[in-house]
């Protein structure tokens, strides 16, 4: 985006409402107990949310969360999370709750009055993160791209995209009422950072998890116990395969090739797809940009004008000949000053309104009075113009030409596919082969994903493969660049090892099963070991544990084979010097600590930490005044039955039509 127009956004929670993750709905999960609806829901429908007030329940729903919903929902965040299908069952209520919790939310936000228009959208979109995304040095991406973007990354529509963003301008909008008059004083301020800016030292001795796990070897007959009672696991643990024969041929193998493509169709074409070729009036713009605070008082905003006013003064003493040198000396825009204001080629809509109003109509060559806009005074010359057109059949013959080729070549490779196909289900894909001078591929016994050979492409084959019956008439499939005929010729069905097959990986699963046991058993013998003792390094020599030292760390600071102090050892923060921790289990190693050195921040260090320290805080403390706001409200619409979960929700079939 065009930097002037760049600020901080509010993305993280736009992506909070269009994939709800896990972690954001456990305050809500409690929910489910008692409220279930198992009469009158139909079974697409997940929850409805209605009316308050002792006739509420007689009354429509206000509200309803479709199993739809709730399964895209659930689709997407496991996508953008890398959670296999399998998980889906347990992400459904989840996200259900989330919903829920989204839904109240609104409700509660548009009966206080808060809502959010096209127009918040448009700015939303234009600023921060997402200006850069969308209007990479001032220019747009173009609809096609930007739709792209949003179905790539969050698999959804534009139109949907754009519904989700409102609804977190809205979250945004509520959070502010709920929490904005939060405080904090400088002792709260102090003492915080006192706690947060505290550094330690110590000594830590480490048990590999990787070398515990080597020591876990059980005779054969534990292992064909735990394989046995253990069988559920494995019986399908040798995964399905199927052994496919093709007919494979590239779109250069037609015969005859594709037909040529005509002027006629070449007009055709360009007749049909007019708006395609249609260029909108753009202009080439640069500008000096005196920044105002938002929320400035008036005697900023005059200075600000003042200068502006002095910086216009120059350039028409000039004729606006030092335009470049002037930008460069005076304008706050950090994306275009060193360019000498300039922003490139832009479109309508691009950019502010009051910005947008007064490039599109001035005339070429002229500077601008001073614009006024949310961030400050700008001084505007337009240096060219494109007027709206339509690009003549001459400038894109090629482009069309290519187009219609490709799509010639495609049908006559598919028809040649369809072709065989018919000839193959008569008289079988060997004679047909030979009858085109082709030849059928037999494929070992491979399983779903695998790669076939001598094909650019084999994924849609295989899963093709994959739906299909043995023995099933001849299908067709794209290879990327060109076509297969096919048949699955075997088909072996997913089942269990033998013991003797499998003994390497089920000595695997074994030991990943008592690792953990065995792991926390072990460290907490080492810590023990070490307090009685009053040594850690001599407890340490006696478990053949490794000894290390941390040197001097904070709380968000990443600590060899520990880690995020904060996350997996804070307790380390209220020892003394001397103490021994209890045993610290990270998953991948056990660890026991000896406090060795404590620094607390000085004054100097908390006064110039102070401000951020303050807006920590205050985040932290308005996080925790809209959690409890949102507990309550959820509460509030539990007690009096609003929230009501239909037990007979039935989840779609996977891959079943998303609806949007």
């Amino acid at each position: 985006m065009i930097r002037f127009l760049q600020k901080d956004n509010r993305f993280v929670k736009a992506v909070f409402f269009i994939i709800i993750s896990v972690a954001c709905v456990t305050m809500v999960i409690t929910l489910v107990p008692g409220i279930f609806d198992t009469q009158s829901s139909s079974g697409n429908v997940y929850a409805t949310i209605g009316y308050g007030g002792p006739l509420g329940r007689f009354m429509p729903a206000q509200d309803t969360i479709t199993m739809t919903e709730v399964q895209q929902t659930a689709a997407r965040m496991m996508q953008q999370q890398g959670l296999p299908d399998s998980m889906m069952s347990f992400v459904i209520p989840q996200v259900g709750q989330g919903l829920i919790q989204q839904h109240v939310e609104m409700m509660e936000a548009h009966k206080l009055g808060l809502h959010a228009n096209d127009e918040d959208v448009r700015h939303f979109l234009h600023t921060g993160m997402w200006g850069q995304v969308l209007f990479p040095n001032g220019k747009y991406i173009g609809d096609q791209a930007y739709a792209e973007l949003i179905s790539e990354h969050f698999n959804m529509t534009r139109e949907k995209f754009e519904s989700e963003v409102k609804n977190a301008i809205v979250e945004d909008r509520l959070r502010s009422l709920v929490s904005g008059a939060v405080t904090v004083s400088p002792e709260q301020v102090k003492q915080y950072y006192l706690q947060q800016g505290l550094k330690i030292n110590f000594q830590y001795a480490v048990l590999d998890s990787n070398a515990l796990r080597q020591t876990i070897n059980p005779t054969d007959a534990q292992l064909q116990t735990y394989f046995k009672q253990n069988a559920g696991r494995y019986a399908k643990a040798i995964p399905e395969t199927r052994s496919i024969q093709y007919i494979a041929f590239q779109d250069s193998q037609i015969p005859g090739g594709a037909p040529q493509v005509t002027d006629a169709e070449i007009q055709q074409y360009y007749n049909a797809h007019q708006d395609q070729y249609k260029v909108p009036e753009e202009v080439k713009v640069r500008h000096i940009l005196i920044q105002v605070p938002q929320g400035a008082p008036a005697a900023t905003v005059a200075a600000a004008k003042t200068k502006a006013q002095s910086v216009l003064d120059q350039l028409k003493q000039a004729n606006g000949k030092n335009f470049a040198e002037l930008a460069k000396k005076y304008s706050d825009d950090p994306g275009s000053k060193d360019q000498g204001g300039e922003l490139g080629w832009v479109k309508q809509g691009m950019t502010v309104p009051a910005f947008d109003h007064a490039i599109f109509t001035m005339p070429v060559g002229q500077i601008s009075d001073l614009v006024r806009t949310q961030y400050g005074f700008h001084i505007i010359q337009v240096e060219d113009k494109h007027t709206a057109h339509t690009e003549a059949l001459s400038d894109v013959r090629a482009q069309i030409l290519s187009t219609l080729t490709q799509q010639k070549e495609n049908d006559a490779a598919a028809s040649y596919a369809q072709q065989l196909a018919k000839e193959a289900a008569a008289n079988g894909l060997q004679k047909t082969a030979a009858a085109h001078h082709l030849s059928v591929t037999t494929s070992d016994s491979v399983q779903q994903g695998a790669n076939l050979p001598n094909l650019s492409d084999s994924s849609k084959l295989v899963t093709a493969a994959f739906q299909a019956k043995q023995g099933a008439a001849p299908q067709v499939a794209s290879t990327g660049d060109g076509f297969a005929v096919f048949q699955v010729s075997n088909i072996t069905a997913a089942h269990a090892p033998t013991f003797d097959a499998y003994k390497t990986q089920i000595l695997s699963d074994y030991r990943d099963d008592q690792l953990p046991a065995l792991l926390a058993r072990k460290t907490n013998e080492l810590a023990e070991r070490a307090k009685n003792l009053n040594d850690l390094s001599k407890a340490a020599k006696l478990m053949n544990a490794t000894v290390m030292t941390s040197g001097l760390v904070g709380r968000t600071d990443q600590v060899p084979e520990v880690g995020e102090l904060e996350q997996v050892a804070p307790s380390l923060f209220t020892l003394q010097p001397g103490q021994i921790s209890k045993a610290i289990n990270t998953g991948r190693s056990g660890v026991v600590a000896q406090i060795t050195a404590r620094q607390e921040p000085d004054a100097a260090e908390i006064a110039a930490h102070s401000e951020q320290t303050r807006e920590q805080l205050l985040d932290q403390q308005r996080n925790q005044m809209f959690e409890v706001f949102l507990s309550n409200l959820l509460e509030k619409y539990q007690k009096e039955g609003r929230i009501r979960i239909n037990a007979k929700a039935t989840p779609l079939p996977a891959g079943g039509d998303s609806g949007e």
